[in-house]
């Protein structure tokens, strides 16, 4: 049986998503993985998907899935539980929120990683930097409010919102645990309750 091919880089967040529904919704032994170095440029990848981002899925009949939120939903029909993105019209609004909420996060920590990764430091915009911390910030108040139901079983917007966290922990030193302790506890039970959280950590930086 030909395999899925899944193209994402080990310190990808979005690639860290994708993994870790695939693993959760046990179809991991079911794809192969491929490293894809989108600042170099990755020929095999840009033909697949034409913006040259990960993570990309290949399936087995050739067909190219992009992006992270896409590949995680259709890794959800795969197979029957846990359900990842619910059908009802009021909890799927929810997961589908929470996941934009995380895939913001990301986005907003990503930029910030960029803006000193290929600016020269004489050039580095510090309020393009604020702009995306005060996003991130803002974030992470919300949340602090009223951290997202969880019973010990992920969906699609609880999975987004652990790796939006684990993200800031790899990239920018956890920071924000400094202001939300009642985030930090739902992490951490996060963690325990979902072995794909732990499995899926990105290699040292």
């Amino acid at each position: 049986m030909a395999k899925m091919t899944l193209y994402a880089g080990g310190a990808s967040p979005y690639g860290r998503k994708t993994r870790m529904t695939a693993i959760v919704k046990g179809v991991m032994g079911d794809i192969e993985e491929k490293s894809a170095d989108t600042n170099k440029g990755d020929d095999a990848l840009n033909k697949l998907n034409p913006l040259g981002k990960i993570p990309c899925l290949v399936l087995a009949d050739g067909t190219a899935v992009y992006d992270s939120a896409v590949i995680c939903e259709y890794l959800d029909m795969l197979a029957p539980s846990p359900l990842l993105f619910p059908k009802a019209n009021a909890e799927r609004l929810r997961v589908l929120t929470q996941g934009a909420l995380g895939d913001g996060i990301i986005d907003a920590a990503i930029l910030m990683v960029y803006e000193r990764r290929f600016r020269p430091e004489a050039m580095v915009v510090q309020s393009w930097l604020d702009r995306q911390q005060s996003r991130i910030d803002r974030s992470v108040a919300l949340l602090e409010q009223a951290p997202p139901a969880f019973n010990g079983t992920p969906d699609y917007g609880t999975l987004t919102l652990a790796v939006a966290l684990g993200y800031l922990d790899f990239r920018h030193g956890g920071a924000w645990r400094k202001s939300a302790p009642k985030m930090v506890k739902w992490l951490d039970a996060f963690a325990k309750a979902v072995p794909a959280f732990d499995q899926t950590r990105p290699p040292a930086a």
